[in-house]
């Protein structure tokens, strides 16, 4: 029964020693704040904004120009002639047609490029979460938004990481 009691004993001390010893190998990174802050300090935002400009520029002109072309067809449909307002109109859908076409591939276009950089810039986050875990000696780098819980000895690298992208 002594042999028991004591073979118990030390299971529990060693699973005890086991849980210290992973809680210091185990850290936090906030990956929400950093790629946020990442991307406000990199200009990603202004880069992708000056790549479609003008593109953007072309599609307000467009819906412009359709606007005031439905609004003279309302405006003056009434005492037009019959064919005239039939050509108008024919007219009219087919530029909002080639209106839509033009903003579903810009759309299509401007979301393929941020996936692009936003893809470069996890790449360069989670490059720098290695180093920083490789240099301090962390076996496992969680989360913060998928951690329910983390006690007072669970480090939090984030601050690190900025530094190590910047």
């Amino acid at each position: 029964m002594k042999k028991w009691l004591f073979a118990a004993g030390l299971g529990i001390a060693m699973a005890a020693s086991a849980s210290v010893q992973a809680a210091d190998s185990i850290a936090v990174v906030n990956m929400g704040n950093l790629f946020q802050q990442v991307a406000q300090t990199t200009g990603v935002s202004k880069t992708l904004e000056n790549e479609f400009k003008g593109r953007a520029s072309e599609l307000q002109n467009m819906e412009g120009d359709l606007q005031s072309k439905m609004q003279k067809l309302q405006r003056d449909g009434s005492t037009m002639k019959a064919a005239d307002r039939s050509k108008a109109e024919k007219d009219l859908m087919a530029q909002r047609q080639q209106f839509q076409t033009k903003a579903q591939a810009f759309e299509q276009d401007r979301q393929r490029r941020s996936n692009e950089e936003r893809g470069k810039l996890v790449t360069r986050i989670q490059s720098a979460v290695k180093k920083v875990a490789d240099d301090k000696g962390y076996d496992v780098v969680l989360d913060t938004n998928t951690v329910a819980y983390a006690g007072s000895s669970v480090k939090d690298i984030t601050a690190d990481v900025l530094k190590q992208v910047k």
